[in-house]
């Protein structure tokens, strides 16, 4: 096929349409280009649901294997299942999925040995230039010792080590609907809860690559009302949904109403701060709540503030030695589990907290909920650099008003602060702003959306 890489390759991942703009030949040439710029004798590969994920995956291995690398296949996975993988057998890993997308896209997911991110600057850009390079002049020929391809099961291993760092065998028992989507959840939920004081209430379970039933992106208000509606129905203490691939976790109380990721982020950053002695360092980006720092600092640990995106997270957990990070896209970090992102963890993280002690979900986060957020709030805008000059002007030199430019631009008073930040693929200007209360935050949202769209 004649294929645009531009369009696929993104800043952290591969990922476009199947067969329209990628396709099995395509993936076995990654797969050549990942052995080659890794240098590894060996690789793990995993995929998820999706209809087109096995024969991607397989073609991949056997382009790796092509090179020269032993390939182990551990076949149906969450992402977070491979780079337990990738983190236990200290191997690079691919999964593929293409995670909260619709069912037509696919895409995969690469990390060094130790599950370290593989992105734009971490070796992404010379697995592109390589594939465009046999696109246009021939695959190699394959090495005299090609490597081999074996099966594993890593599922139970999965389960059994994320069960190791969090301890719920003493918690009262807990009724928990969780949500799969139709996605790897179903596939995981099983074996982490498994022997657990918890009643189990699942929906959407078979794993189905065409989601039949809603999108696997709980980020989306609309792919979380079945899961709200379920939860008081059941009378369960609360309700949990995973995206496509399971990597993010997302939770609502007793009444199904929505717990913030921000909310999620602080208490599990008290919860790991403990385990720690009271001492470490929890990243956090920008657009995460105040309450997160307010949290850290008063848990004994240091908070630092990072860029929005998982490898700006991941390279300053490793560069600091931090003990968790979190975002507000429900993504969350754990130096156990080798700085990588798992839902299933910070879930069980909530499950502890919340069998630990009497009172009902949102009583144990309201702790954790100390501002109004706006959410993210998108604006197309002819050019995003004299917007976000124009905030500038109106806002530099107010009184008690500070700005930084770590991402995008912030703006930040005593008791509010907005950021707006540039999207890298489309004309847009994303938006959020908080407050210590919802007046003010609906008078700081509206002011800068007017400049932003004026």
């Amino acid at each position: 096929m004649t294929a645009d890489l531009s369009q696929i390759v993104k800043a952290y991942d591969v990922r476009g349409v199947v067969p329209d703009q990628w396709d099995e030949a395509l993936a076995g040439l990654f797969g050549a280009a990942f052995a080659e710029v890794t240098g590894a004798a060996a690789i793990v590969v995993g995929h998820d649901m999706r209809p087109s994920s096995p024969g991607l995956s397989r073609a991949f291995a056997r382009g790796a294997a092509d090179r020269g690398a032993d390939v182990t296949e551990i076949g149906l996975c969450s992402t977070d299942q491979l780079y337990y993988a990738s983190g236990a057998l200290d191997l690079p890993g691919a999964m593929f999925t293409a995670s909260h997308n619709p069912a037509r896209y696919n895409g995969i997911k690469l990390c060094r040995a130790g599950a370290a991110p593989v992105g734009q600057d971490t070796g992404l850009a010379q697995i592109r230039e390589r594939v465009e390079r046999w696109l246009a002049e021939g695959a190699p020929d394959s090495v005299d010792r090609p490597g081999t391809l074996s099966a594993r099961e890593t599922l139970e291993d999965y389960a059994a080590y994320l069960r190791s760092l969090v301890d719920l065998t003493a918690i009262r028992p807990l009724k928990v609907v969780v949500d799969a989507g139709n996605g790897m959840g179903g596939h995981t939920v099983p074996p982490v809860f498994a022997g657990l004081p918890l009643t189990l209430v699942p929906m959407y379970f078979e794993l189905d690559g065409t989601f039949p039933n809603h999108e696997a992106n709980p980020l989306d208000p609309a792919n979380l009302v079945d899961l709200q509606k379920r939860v008081p129905a059941e009378g369960a203490d609360l309700g949990i949904a995973f995206d496509g691939d399971a990597d993010r976790c997302f939770v609502v109380d007793e009444n199904g109403d929505p717990v913030s990721p921000s909310a999620i982020t602080a208490l599990v950053a008290a919860r790991e701060l403990a385990r720690n002695g009271g001492k470490g360092t929890v990243i956090h980006n920008l657009i995460t709540s105040r309450t997160v720092p307010e949290v850290v600092k008063e848990n004994g640990g240091t908070p630092v503030r990072t860029r929005v995106g998982h490898s700006f997270i991941k390279a300053e957990m490793a560069r600091s030695g931090a003990i968790f990070g979190g975002e507000h896209s429900a993504h969350y970090y754990f130096k156990d589990f080798w700085n990588a992102d798992t839902g299933m963890l910070a879930a069980l993280h909530v499950l502890a907290a919340l069998g630990g002690q009497e009172g009902p979900l949102s009583a144990l986060v309201a702790q954790y909920d100390r501002y109004t957020g706006s959410g993210e709030i998108n604006s197309t805008v002819a050019d995003q650099s004299a917007r976000l000059a124009a905030i500038r002007t109106a806002y530099e030199g107010r009184a008690g008003v500070t700005l930084d430019d770590l991402d995008g631009l912030t703006v930040a008073a005593a008791d509010w602060w907005f950021n707006v930040r540039p999207s890298n693929t489309e004309p847009l200007l994303r938006l959020n702003a908080e407050a210590k209360d919802e007046a003010t935050m609906t008078k700081i949202r509206d002011e800068a959306l007017a400049i932003i769209r004026g």
